[in-house]
């Protein structure tokens, strides 16, 4: 017999993924149960007095700054646009009533919702800068973006996402975007790899898997999308799960752990 689905729970609550013991009685059972428990509840209770005596910036926070960097040091501009867009926002990505993704939409009232993704309001940047100047348009955005999203250790409701997107590249576009993907994965110290997917915004997407675990996904323009923007120039983005991101450079296998979260901090259970 093995460790119950509750035992589970609780250990992968403090850390623990390897919980593949065979056992040959419940009470051998539970006896290693209660040894393994009371050992992780004392490295993070240790781990929270780390925290309490030397505090230090919260790891997402970190590789945000270190990521915003190295941004705009390649000549990236900043923005910060609003958590809350208009339904027509979303109609203009073909997000609309009978599309997946509209179900995991968070609806704040008929017209408005909690943003999904952040490339609505990176067009519309977008756009505006383009009519002032005639080289190419640099941004790139870190924020909040909200999902209905199933139980799962890869998924939050709430997470960040690092946009960036490029508009009149020189060259081709798809090189450009293989170019950024490798600046912003160099800051993560991860080996990745780059798989052509399907999308059902983006209809085919350049991911990049780490540990076969999605974290990230690009696309290139002139897009479908692009009309419904006034965008005809050609284009590339990525965009960038950063808690996953967090959870493949810190070795945690729930995402949980990452993210803004009232039970832990900087992977640490406190509840």
């Amino acid at each position: 017999m093995k460790f119950t689905e509750s035992q589970i729970q609780r250990l992968r609550e403090l850390g623990e993924d390897n919980y593949d013991s065979d056992f040959e009685t419940p009470e051998e059972r539970e006896k290693a149960f209660v040894t393994v428990f009371n050992d992780l509840t004392s490295k993070n209770d240790k781990q929270i007095y780390e925290l309490i005596s030397e505090p230090k910036r919260h790891s997402l926070s970190r590789l945000e700054a270190d990521l915003a960097d190295l941004l705009t040091k390649n000549g990236f501009i900043e923005v910060k646009t609003p958590l809350i867009i208009s339904k027509n926002a979303l109609e203009k990505m073909t997000i609309t009533k009978d599309s997946q993704l509209y179900r995991q939409v968070f609806m704040i009232d008929e017209k408005r919702c909690l943003r999904p993704m952040l490339a609505p309001n990176l067009y519309f940047v977008m756009r505006k800068l383009r009519d002032r100047t005639s080289g190419p348009v640099r941004i790139f955005e870190i924020g909040s973006c909200f999902r209905k999203e199933s139980r799962s250790n890869n998924h939050l409701e709430e997470f960040t996402m690092l946009n960036l997107v490029e508009l009149g590249p020189e060259g081709d576009p798809t090189e450009r975007l293989k170019e950024l993907i490798s600046k912003v994965m160099d800051v993560t110290q991860l080996e990745y790899k780059m798989t052509e997917e399907c999308s059902e915004v983006y209809k085919t997407t350049l991911d990049v898997e780490v540990n076969g675990t999605e974290t990230a996904s690009g696309a290139v323009g002139p897009h479908i999308l692009d009309e419904a923007h006034d965008i005809h120039e050609p284009w590339c983005g990525a965009g960038f799960g950063v808690e996953r991101l967090l959870m493949q450079m810190s070795g945690k296998s729930n995402i949980k752990k990452m993210g803004k979260s009232l039970v832990y901090l900087n992977g640490t259970k406190i509840d």
